[in-house]
């Protein structure tokens, strides 16, 4: 009587183990969660840093004439009285080789 009591008790431990291991609720889904809890950490902190930067500029918006001055150049392109705009264009080196090679074939 007291092996069978020890066997029922064995397969009840190894069943609970199992259960403990492959279950729902296990431990294999304790380990996804605490992946899946780093990669949102991970996520959370990158879009904080980008709130961060995203208020800064707004506050200089709100308050800088620099920040606002800097856009409008570059955004907009704005010169202020009395400047003059220089603009500068590189040659496209495409439409260079081209006729070269026509050149180099023998045809003009």
């Amino acid at each position: 009587m007291l092996r069978f009591l020890a066997l029922v008790l064995m397969i009840v431990l190894i069943a609970l183990q199992v259960h403990l291991w492959t279950g729902h609720g296990g431990m294999r889904d304790v380990w996804r969660l605490q992946q899946q809890v780093e990669q949102q950490k991970a996520e959370n902190a990158e879009l904080k840093k980008r709130n961060e930067t995203l208020s800064a500029e707004v506050d200089d918006l709100k308050h800088g004439d620099e920040a606002i001055e800097e856009r409008a150049r570059s955004e907009l392109g704005l010169i202020k009285p009395g400047e003059t705009f220089y603009q500068v264009v590189e040659p496209d080196a495409a439409g260079d080789n081209s006729g070269k090679d026509a050149n180099a074939n023998g045809r003009r």
